[in-house]
């Protein structure tokens, strides 16, 4: 018998204020909830998230999560509710939501996110860290290395193989952290929103690996979290090279094997020897 991917609604709230649904699989809610609000320019800090929960209803009465350390496990308290489709944010004072979020709700789905909500100029406005100067480089083997162990690292896909992944590795290739989700936007949410509870952004020197296609929204993500080399096992879009080449990132397609296309950012490869 097959084992399915999960997949169900996961709404997100600030103050008790509903700002989107997205379709999820499953764990790893409040990495995909700080990663989400990474990506849309609300917090850049830990300390910026003064509080996560679980809400059980509408009038959010469900188990209160951690204060958002990693260090205070709070994966054992999304283990325990994990069939809560609610987390509500506190924000730290002096932290805003920005003005798109007052008078609408985005509504996201597993396969394409917030297709085209940003343009290129508002990405650019909105980026806290510049990528264009990050003086990463990687050798090409290290690039062609990314994909086998990103496939290595996906535990669920093993059972399912339904599932995307996103993959952060350092600049040796070594692999830091792994989420996988049916949504390949929630899994880099997931993986940016590992890395912010943890104090490690922005994510100079590092490089972000992708199981699928690149989006255009994958770029923003990565560029968001100050991520200089996105890699990804299939094609980009065209608006995914324009977005990174305007942000100064490598962006590499095609990624298998002992090959790749590189569509920008190409000072950053060293070629094989």
């Amino acid at each position: 018998r097959d084992t399915l991917a999960a997949e169900e609604p996961l709404e997100i709230r600030v103050a008790g204020k509903q700002i989107a649904v997205t379709m999820r699989t499953p764990g790893d809610d409040f990495d995909l909830v700080a990663g989400y609000l990474v990506g849309e320019g609300v917090v850049r800090e830990r300390h910026q998230l003064a509080r996560m929960r679980f809400c059980g209803d509408s009038a959010c009465s469900g188990p209160v999560g951690l204060t958002p350390s990693a260090s205070q496990d709070p994966h054992r308290v999304e283990a325990a509710h994990d069939t809560y489709n609610i987390v509500d944010v506190d924000l730290a004072p002096g932290t805003e939501l920005p003005l798109w979020s007052l008078d609408r709700t985005t509504y996201t789905t597993s396969a394409c996110g917030v297709c085209g909500k940003s343009s290129i100029e508002a990405v650019r406005a909105n980026a806290h860290w510049s990528v264009e100067t990050d003086p990463l480089r990687i050798s090409a083997q290290t690039l062609y290395s990314l994909p086998k162990t990103l496939r290595a690292g996906q535990k669920l896909f093993a059972t399912t193989g339904g599932l995307h992944a996103a993959g952060l590795f350092g600049a040796d290739g070594t692999l830091l952290c792994v989420r996988e989700d049916v949504g390949r936007h929630n899994a880099v949410d997931k993986v940016i929103g590992w890395a912010l509870r943890n104090d490690r952004l922005p994510l100079r020197g590092h490089l972000l690996a992708v199981s699928g296609r690149a989006s255009f929204e994958l770029v923003q993500k990565s560029a968001a979290a100050g991520i200089p080399v996105l890699a990804a096992v299939s094609a980009p879009s065209s608006l995914a090279v324009q977005l990174a080449r305007e942000c100064g990132m490598t962006l590499a397609g095609f990624v298998r094997g002992e090959s790749a296309n590189v569509y920008c950012g190409t000072h950053r490869i060293s070629p094989a020897g």
